[in-house]
């Protein structure tokens, strides 16, 4: 039965842990590496951003995509018209073939590498 106090006595001995006199020194100093990392990330990721658009932007204007777009949607819609002749019910297949179909591809591409930027910089 000794034994039994003895170990309880024991284990909350160990539990607290003992209060150093640099204790409030050593806080503050991880607290500023933690502060500086994050600031840190913080720039990374805004210039990586930054940079993403920029390539992005140059690259949609290298190629004319936004001529393209507005060529494939002007085809689409007389694709829709010849189609909305034979079949009265193409709602769906008109809105995809307006060229809305590339810009929901797109966005929902977009969105997905935002999750995956956010796990990585979680798992960071």
């Amino acid at each position: 039965m000794a034994e039994f106090d003895f170990e309880r006595r024991l284990e909350r001995l160990f539990a607290e842990a003992p209060d150093f006199a640099d204790a409030q020194v050593f806080a503050e100093r991880i607290e500023r590496r933690l502060d500086r990392g994050w600031t840190a990330r913080r720039w990374l990721i805004g210039a990586a951003g930054l940079a993403g658009g920029v390539i992005g932007a140059s690259q949609l204007m290298l190629f004319n995509v936004f001529q393209r777009v507005e060529s494939a949607e002007q085809s689409a819609r007389a694709l829709s018209l010849g189609l909305a002749r034979v079949t009265p019910s193409s709602d769906m297949l008109s809105v995809l073939s307006g060229g809305y179909g590339v810009w929901i591809a797109g966005g929902l591409a977009v969105v997905a590498m935002g999750f995956a930027v956010s796990r990585v910089i979680e798992e960071i």
